[in-house]
């Protein structure tokens, strides 16, 4: 399935008051997405510092609510899926030409600073 695919399958279950405004559509897009990394998070907290075996399976599932959050995100910005993956290939591409390097990094923050 493609990022566009994706988007259009799941915005099918986007309830009608998420949908009501531009506004709402916003808020909910911002406030699913903490919610929903911030339940990823716990499970990963609680296998690196609880002592709790990793749950992959809920991890994968939080991870996919995720990816409706943002879809939903794309939707309310007007823009699809496919072209924020492309938009920040295209970023990282002219960030980290070859890879990762710490140095780099380093640099960028350098220059926001």
């Amino acid at each position: 399935m493609d990022f566009n695919d994706y988007q259009a399958a799941a915005l099918r279950t986007a309830s009608a008051e998420s949908l009501a405004s531009p506004h709402a559509s916003l808020t909910m897009a911002a406030l699913g997405l903490c919610g929903e990394a911030g339940e990823f998070a716990e499970q990963i907290k609680k296998h690196l510092f609880h002592g709790h075996p990793l749950d992959q399976e809920k991890a994968v599932k939080e991870v996919g609510d995720v990816l409706w959050y943002v879809a939903f995100a794309c939707e309310a910005l007007g823009v699809s899926l496919g072209d924020i993956a492309e938009r920040n290939i295209a970023k990282l591409r002219t960030r980290y030409p070859e890879k990762f390097e710490a140095r780099l990094s380093l640099e960028k923050n350098e220059r926001h600073e």
